[in-house]
């Protein structure tokens, strides 16, 4: 059954949960272990408590807003609702910029990179170009066929990246030695806080599921059940996997900093552990491409639906097959420009704040929405506006920690983005798309 945006509700809880695992646990699980572990030792299951905690209270925002904005464009369409067209239009370039295409691009690469170690021949320029129009052309027609076809292809690549992890963390539970999880001094709060910082992005990715939303079966149900289900196996997965890594390795997990879970693996189960790990994590960085493609072409999507990207070709649905072709067209080949061409590094710095900002967008629209009398909800959050408020402090507390280089990027950033949506004001609007 086709919505009103011309897209069909065929994404179920199973989907939508696996699409969340997908995009959150990425290739930094494989590598992230060794660096919790040089900070805070085997204090570090501390900071992933507190990472679940606050990452937990910010999608609670994310849960009852979406259970409010049920249509395709996930953050953005839900801060837009709160906020009008020019925090709509700062949002989508805040998700399609600053934290999706270089995010993309620079995991792309990252698949490369660790192809290249079984396989020389993809360390060279030519062979590289050549595998980013592969990929990138692959998972374009994938998506374009049908929304089922993509979460199909999420759901595979979920259960092919959670198999080795979930193999590592049963076979090596009976090799943890009690000794290294011992510790015998709080860690300092400064350590911590560096730590935590770095673990809350391990937790982020969720927000990108739920542009989606628009083709959700009954989205008021399955979309907060979806970030409930999700993150408490994200939390379970991260401190299952550290305390085996930092029960096998000891204080040596902190000198693996390229592949701790690698070593840990090739420990305890031998020569076939190492290429599992590093399969493992090729497999899940293609996952983290996967939801990608089949997330933020919705938020282009819904951007000129509503007039937000002035460009109507945007908005067309297919006629056979009912997915936002233009937008997947358009999304995969930047993301197969920048991968080759490299030039992501100069923004990647904007993606760390741009994401906390639009976290802040959403804790905002928490409040601003049921304020509204005409804002219905089937999820509605008890306490009253104490999670939003946490989550504004939480959020707060994260953007004092950036680097004085973030923050001038940022503002430069946003300065353009303004400046660019203002001048679209003096230019007459066409007809809105159907």
């Amino acid at each position: 059954m086709k919505t009103d945006e011309g897209l069909r509700r065929q994404i179920g809880l199973g989907g939508l949960t696996a699409n969340i695992l997908n995009t959150v646990i990425g290739a930094g699980i494989f590598v992230l272990p060794a660096v919790v572990s040089k900070d805070l030792g085997a204090a570090g299951l501390l900071a992933y408590l507190f990472c679940g905690f606050l990452m937990t209270m910010i999608l609670l925002c994310f849960a009852e807003v979406g259970s409010r904005v049920t249509v395709t464009g996930g953050a953005y369409a839900y801060i837009e609702a709160a906020f009008g067209k020019y925090a709509g239009f700062i949002t989508t370039n805040l998700f399609i910029i600053g934290a999706s295409l270089m995010a993309t691009a620079a995991v792309a690469n990252a698949v490369a990179d660790t192809l290249a170690y079984p396989f020389p021949l993809f360390a060279d320029k030519g062979v590289r170009a050549v595998f980013f129009v592969l990929l990138f052309a692959g998972l374009t027609i994938i998506n374009v066929r049908g929304v089922t076809h993509g979460v199909n292809l999420v759901k595979a690549t979920t259960l092919a990246k959670l198999a080795p992890l979930l193999l590592f963390i049963c076979w090596g539970a009976m090799h943890i030695e009690g000794r290294s999880l011992s510790w015998q001094e709080a860690p300092g709060w400064e350590s911590f806080g560096k730590v935590s910082l770095l673990l809350f992005f391990a937790f982020q990715g969720a927000e990108n599921s739920l542009s989606v939303s628009g083709e959700v079966k009954n989205p008021q149900k399955t979309i907060p059940y979806s970030i409930l289900l999700s993150t408490a196996c994200v939390l379970v997965i991260y401190i299952a996997v550290q305390l085996v890594a930092q029960g096998v390795l000891g204080n040596s997990l902190a000198d693996f900093k390229g592949a701790p879970l690698a070593e840990a693996a090739r420990k305890i189960m031998g020569p076939i552990g190492k290429p599992l790990m590093l399969t493992g994590a090729a497999v899940s960085m293609f996952g983290y491409l996967s939801s990608d493609v089949l997330n933020m072409p919705r938020v282009i999507f819904r951007s000129a639906k509503d007039r937000v990207i002035p460009v109507e070709a945007l908005a067309r649905v297919h006629p056979r097959f009912a997915t936002p072709h233009v937008s997947v067209i358009v999304f995969t080949a930047l993301g197969c420009f920048l991968s080759i061409a490299g030039g992501f590094r100069q923004l990647a710095v904007l993606s760390t704040a741009s994401v906390l900002l639009i976290y802040l967008g959403v804790a905002l629209a928490f409040i601003k929405l049921r304020r509204r009398p005409d804002a219905a909800a089937s999820f509605k959050l008890p306490g009253g506006y104490a999670v939003p408020l946490i989550s504004i402090l939480i959020i707060g507390w994260f953007l004092t920690n950036l680097a004085k280089r973030e923050w001038i990027g940022m503002l430069i950033f946003l300065a353009v983005l303004s400046g660019v949506y203002f001048i679209m004001q003096f230019f007459p609007k066409g007809r809105k798309p159907r």
